[in-house]
């Protein structure tokens, strides 16, 4: 599972991240920390450690630093409108390369996927993300090969989903993935998550 004792997973938080695309993986992925035998830690961060306003205007106070974060296995990086100011921002786009080099699984929700391609982590892969964004996205890296109706695409070390309430599917398959899809049913019965698919 890559380096430290345990499993670690590590939420960005930022400037006009959208709430759903945070607090939803995030319940998620801490209710299956409750749950699991793997005891997976469910921290999150931002890139000084100082509080953040969402893009509706929910104020989250992050576990940590990027510099202090630590050693992740799993990386989730949400969207929302703040993510169009990091996709052009070469210093966090370089933080995003070395986290990846590190990072075995990164994870992109929303527009999430457009950072992820402005830092070249999605060049000629399959990818999703928000239905409005996909335009944005061959923009930044023509190579990706997008996918406009999965909720989310398991690519191997790198998963993408689509708009806000995706994460939440996305979050359920890495704990299939990473334990069993058991406990992905348990986690989901817990958080009583039985949506109608959309129409």
């Amino acid at each position: 599972m890559g380096t430290g004792h345990h499993l670690r997973v590590g939420v960005l938080v930022f400037d006009g991240a959208e709430e759903l695309d945070v607090v939803g993986p995030y319940e998620v992925l801490s209710a299956w920390a409750g749950l699991s035998a793997l005891h997976p830690e469910v921290v999150t961060f931002s890139a000084d450690g100082a509080g953040v306003r969402c893009a509706k205007g929910l104020c989250l106070v992050p576990d940590t630093s990027a510099d202090d974060v630590g050693p992740l296995h799993v990386l989730v990086y949400p969207g929302g409108r703040g993510t169009r100011a990091l996709a052009t921002d070469a210093a966090h786009l370089d933080w995003l390369r070395g986290v990846r080099a590190t990072t075995p699984l990164v994870t992109s929700v929303c527009t999430g996927a457009l950072v992820l391609a402005a830092a070249g982590l999605l060049a000629g892969r399959p990818a999703t993300t928000y239905w409005a964004a996909f335009d944005e996205l061959a923009a930044i890296d023509p190579s990706v090969l997008a996918d406009t109706e999965a909720r989310f695409v398991d690519d191997g070390d790198v998963v993408t989903s689509a708009g806000v309430s995706a994460g939440i599917d996305m979050a359920l398959h890495l704990v299939a993935r990473l334990e069993s899809p058991e406990v992905a049913r348990a986690v989901r019965r817990a958080i009583q998550y039985d949506p109608a698919p959309p129409v």
